[in-house]
């Protein structure tokens, strides 16, 4: 169906109703499914629209507060907006404590009710990436300098806060034999700088390495594989 006629198809059902039936309306155009995704403490509150054939003449409004908080307060960027998500990272940085967000839908001067997220802490719920790899050849050996993934946060100096600073971080390390097509572990660790030895001469090696965050037992998704030719 098209969005006009899809428009016009919820208007006129709710002109017929009459008054006694604005309440399912209202409920009708409530955002689904409002929930936030967070990746390296960017913390992102998304919905899908409600169960009413709506259009894109329908526009959303975004709130937020700390759990605790009796007063919502509305997010500016995302009031009267037309997307489905919205950006809270700045509005959600005490990363400790837990928060909620809500959406509700506006469409020819009808307003649905709020849709509230789950309670969302992002120390907690972020997902982190994997560590970026940069590779040295050095005397038949690798060198293999690990870097967390970057977050949005600064300290007073306007330097990056590390995720060292929230986490205990412990990186994996593995090694491919190409030839062998055999994959081994070749380091566990706190340290971000490691050597690779003991490689054999005129072989293809590709490098792979991961996050474990021991507290909470979760782990990164792997890296793309760094490949490299032994001289």
């Amino acid at each position: 169906m098209k969005p006009e006629r899809c428009f016009l198809g919820f208007l006129f059902s709710f002109l017929l109703t009459g008054v006694a039936e604005i309440q399912p309306a209202h409920n009708s155009l409530k955002p689904q499914r409002v929930h936030f995704q967070s990746r390296n403490f960017h913390n992102i509150l998304h919905w899908q629209p409600g169960r009413a054939c709506i259009s894109n003449s329908s526009i959303y409004f975004v709130q937020y507060k700390m759990y605790g908080q009796r007063q919502w307060k509305n997010k500016e960027n995302c009031w009267g907006i037309r997307e489905f998500f919205c950006d809270l990272t700045n509005e959600t940085s005490d990363i400790w404590e837990p928060y909620y967000g809500r959406v509700r839908t506006t469409l020819a001067g009808i307003h649905s009710g709020w849709t509230m997220t789950q309670r969302f802490t992002p120390w907690w719920e972020t997902k982190i990436d994997p560590p970026v790899m940069n590779i040295t050849q050095v005397n038949g050996s690798l060198v293999v300098i690990l870097h967390a993934p970057k977050l949005p946060y600064k300290d007073e100096k306007g330097k990056t806060v590390s995720m060292e600073n929230y986490y205990e971080l412990v990186y994996r390390l593995f090694i491919i034999n190409n030839s062998l097509e055999k994959e081994q572990k070749v380091y566990e660790g706190a340290r971000r700088v490691v050597e690779i030895e003991a490689l054999a001469p005129h072989r293809s090696y590709c490098v792979v390495a991961e996050i474990y965050q021991p507290m909470l037992d979760r782990r990164s998704q792997r890296s793309e594989e760094r490949c490299v030719e032994n001289p």
